[in-house]
């Protein structure tokens, strides 16, 4: 969830134009920036005394490919349990534990910035499901309290490339454990805050949430994700929240795409049970960068600018995660990553 400003004027004229259009530019910058980079050394033997003796030569290939486990068959970027700070893509390999510790800090002029502080664990298991646990803190006006505790689960419905787009499920519920010290939405009636003021903040509520997650390999440099999202509360104001996001990355400079730049962009459209015919439309974009210090272990950072009235100003987003165990190849379910097939 995010922190919400109380004018909900409409979308600002054009903002879906400029927004695919911005994905658009960089998905072609990333097309035309060229291939994974492949180079073959050929060493040949010197010829013996004996002039007869055939010339052999050898070929030694050379993959600058992601070095990350595949999972089912999935680019070693997909295989991760996040993506990109905003979006998830396929599943885990078998065997394998994802855990992240997540920040998200949503910046408004004139209200004080709302800081989020996650720590995720996930664990691959066998015919590509995935089971996760969270635990969400926040930080806002000089408060602080334990959000949210939530599982998930999530199954990819066929190995990569079985299916176009590679479509994957994902449920997710979560206990509210803590009051609320911001409210997401507008401010309550004034006769609610009255009754509210001598009670205290009221808890936060349990909610539910399912995913859409599709991802693809494309012109095997460019890697894309893309989320569609329902959020319900089912107690208090019974917030719904749903949307979309999507993020594009593709590898820089560095071989095993050690580095990686992109672009991220995510719409939000909340609603109380009081406000359903007037919602808050909250939309970023922004500019993400990954970065592997080794095989497994990924930082990513990435700043979302707010198009829409009801948005943040900026949106921050900071990702330290590290993968443990799930082997690689067959061993992690699947043939090789595309992007190193057939090399």
């Amino acid at each position: 969830m995010f922190q919400q400003i109380p004018a909900r004027t409409g979308l600002r004229r054009g903002f879906p134009t400029l927004s695919l259009g911005l994905c658009a530019a960089t998905l072609l910058t990333a097309i035309v920036s060229g291939p994974t980079v492949l180079a073959q050394v050929a060493a040949s033997t010197t010829p013996t005394t004996d002039s007869t003796t055939p010339t052999v030569s050898e070929s030694e290939i050379i993959v600058r490919g992601d070095e990350f486990p595949s999972a089912y068959g999935a680019p070693g970027g997909l295989s991760r349990s996040r993506f990109s700070p905003i979006t998830n893509g396929y599943v885990l390999p078998n065997g394998a534990v994802f855990a992240a510790l997540i920040y998200e800090g949503d910046f408004a002029k004139g209200d004080p910035p709302d800081h989020m502080l996650t720590q995720e664990i996930e664990v691959g298991l066998p015919y590509r499901f995935g089971v996760a646990i969270e635990n969400s803190l926040e930080f806002f006006n000089g408060e602080s309290a334990n959000k949210s505790f939530s599982v998930e689960a999530r199954w990819a419905l066929a190995d990569w490339d079985k299916i176009p787009l590679n479509p994957t499920l994902f449920a997710e519920y979560k206990f509210g454990t803590g009051p609320i010290i911001h409210e997401e939405g507008p401010p309550p009636p004034p006769e609610e805050a009255a009754a509210e003021e001598g009670e205290g903040p009221p808890d936060q509520p349990d909610a539910y949430e399912f995913r859409l997650l599709l991802s693809e390999e494309i012109a095997k440099t460019v890697e894309w994700s893309f989320n569609a999202f329902l959020e319900n509360e089912i107690l208090g104001d019974r917030g719904r929240e749903w949307g979309f996001a999507q993020s594009i990355q593709t590898p820089l400079f560095l071989p095993h795409e050690r580095l990686k730049a992109g672009l991220e962009m995510q719409y939000k459209n909340f609603t109380v049970k009081d406000t359903r015919g007037d919602p808050m439309h909250s939309f970023g974009v922004g500019p993400s960068i990954a970065y592997k210090p080794s095989a497994r272990a990924r930082f990513d950072v990435a700043a979302l600018f707010g198009v829409t009235k009801d948005s943040p100003d900026v949106q921050v987003f900071g990702v330290f995660s590290y993968v443990f165990g799930g082997g690689g190849g067959e061993e992690a379910g699947g043939e090789a990553p595309a992007s190193t097939r057939n090399r």
